[in-house]
């Protein structure tokens, strides 16, 4: 493996994160402990939900935290930082306590995606990356998980590699894509790092590189007989692409006794081209030709054109998936929730006029509660680190917001969500093969009811707090409205 992530990113962090480090320096609070959480506010396209990807790469990134001479150098050229303080960064070793919800999981807007606890300066410093790390692969998991399930089940290639915002977007964007349901990538190192598949065929320019289209086609068959997939769209779909095809599938493989793996459409009016394309292969006995439709698609194309009848059985999505383009920003943060004071946990809070930015408190679990019955998701539950949701007896849960919203539950199955993956700064989790996250992925998918899963005006998944939680909440509200005045 290349080990992408093997470069020394410590030094990629906001400039503030070194000023407020420095600050906590001077003032003797560096080994002040802190929790930090981080979460999102809303989800992207004003879906129902998000997938969280990333960890693996947190995991990296935390695990090779290092200033080496050369960061050092350059913090000491900008005559901002004292000697004392650079050496406490020379000697910098990474030992918080991180949990996580795992890669794959369907996550909801207040939850914990993640939760460092740790000595100030540490805690702080890893803000950036893990934002970054988090939001990225989350954003275009949540994405590619929408462009998947318009699918309805056909097979989506993720194709954005050269429309990505950098190498980085293309190869782990090609990761979070396959996390979510994609079939394989066209970024071909997004394999050899992390077994995502490589697939593609052809361009345009191998047709335009012969002297017609015919003879472009032969030698593709020729040097592909078993996996042989036509790209038809380069002159005329109908008139010259497709019957081509057909020709060379009926001269070029069924003598070998091969049959044609496909024929991709990447322009013009992708129903009404499929439509006479499929009759034209099943006429010719080619009922197994699969159409392959590319061509700056998304989830609100691909539902329209198979409510329109296409005759597609697999697609290839590029920039509007590795770009999320609809919108472009997860939006998670990464906000202070508690302090150790005396061995005691004190819960902290941010209080914003705008209501959906005040924080919830405390050191936190996330619970996720199933019925045993239908084995859907019902609720998730932020609750302190220490509380037990039990399975055996019922739970009331009530919104947060307007609280004369109950409900009891029953015969139900309560499962942690949050989970160590750092102890004292050693990795204690394993992360598991790609394909068992993208298998886990499916198998969370299917806990979420169809409500939750509309593309337009689905239905709120509620995460609650429990009630301990809540009037920790409700009490630093109102000594800040008490100190500060009317909120």
């Amino acid at each position: 493996m290349k080990n992408l992530m093997g470069r020394n990113l410590t030094m990629l962090m906001d400039f503030y994160e070194l000023t407020m480090s420095r600050g906590y320096f001077a003032e003797g609070m560096q080994d002040k402990i802190a929790y930090f959480d981080m979460f999102f506010r809303k989800v992207p396209d004003r879906g129902g939900y998000a997938i969280m990807a990333g960890v693996e790469q947190v995991i990296e990134y935390l695990s090779n935290l290092h200033f080496d001479e050369e960061d050092i150098a350059f913090l000491r050229s900008k005559n901002m930082f004292d000697e004392g303080f650079l050496n406490y960064l020379k000697n910098f070793k990474f030992s918080c306590d991180v949990w996580a919800i795992p890669e794959g999981t369907p996550i909801f807007p207040g939850e914990p995606m993640l939760v460092v606890r740790g000595p100030a300066i540490e805690s702080q410093l890893v803000e950036t990356m893990i934002l970054l790390t988090l939001n990225h692969q989350s954003l275009i998991a949540t994405k590619a998980s929408r462009i998947v399930r318009a699918a309805q089940g056909r097979p989506v290639m993720e194709f954005g590699s050269r429309r990505a915002q950098g190498y980085d977007g293309a190869v782990y964007g090609a990761r979070a894509a396959y996390i979510a349901g994609c079939s394989g990538t066209a970024c071909t190192v997004s394999e050899q790092e992390f077994g995502v598949p490589a697939l593609g065929t052809m361009a345009h320019s191998w047709i335009q590189m012969f002297p017609d289209e015919l003879s472009a086609f032969r030698a593709y068959a020729r040097t592909w007989p078993e996996n042989c997939a036509l790209l038809v769209d380069t002159y005329n779909v109908l008139k010259s692409g497709v019957p081509n095809a057909i020709k060379v599938f009926k001269e070029e493989l069924l003598p070998k006794g091969h049959r044609p793996a496909g024929i991709r459409i990447d322009s013009g009016d992708i129903t009404y081209l499929s439509k006479k394309a499929r009759v034209m292969l099943d006429e010719a006995g080619f009922p197994d030709c699969k159409i392959i439709a590319s061509n700056s698609l998304d989830e609100t194309i691909i539902r329209d054109i198979i409510m329109q009848g296409a005759q597609i059985d697999s697609f290839g999505v590029g920039e509007r998936l590795i770009t999320a383009r609809s919108e472009s920003v997860f939006g998670g943060v990464y906000k202070l929730a508690a302090v150790e004071e005396n061995g005691e946990i004190v819960p902290k809070i941010k209080v914003s006029e705008n209501v959906e930015k005040i924080t919830t408190p405390g050191f936190k679990q996330v619970w996720r509660l199933f019925d045993n019955e239908s084995g859907k998701a019902m609720a998730d539950v932020m609750t302190l680190h220490d509380e037990v949701i039990s399975s055996d007896e019922p739970y009331e849960l009530f919104d947060p917001e307007v609280t004369w919203k109950r409900k009891v539950l029953t015969n139900f199955t309560a499962k942690p969500l949050l989970v160590p993956i750092f102890k004292q700064g050693k990795c204690v989790y394993e992360s598991p093969a790609i394909g068992d996250i993208k298998n886990y992925c499916a198998e969370q998918m299917e806990t979420l009811w169809s409500e939750v899963l509309r593309f337009e005006n689905p239905h709120r998944y509620y995460v609650d707090m429990s009630r301990k939680l809540w009037n920790i909440r409700a009490n630093l509200l109102a000594e800040a409205q008490a100190k500060e005045g009317s909120l």
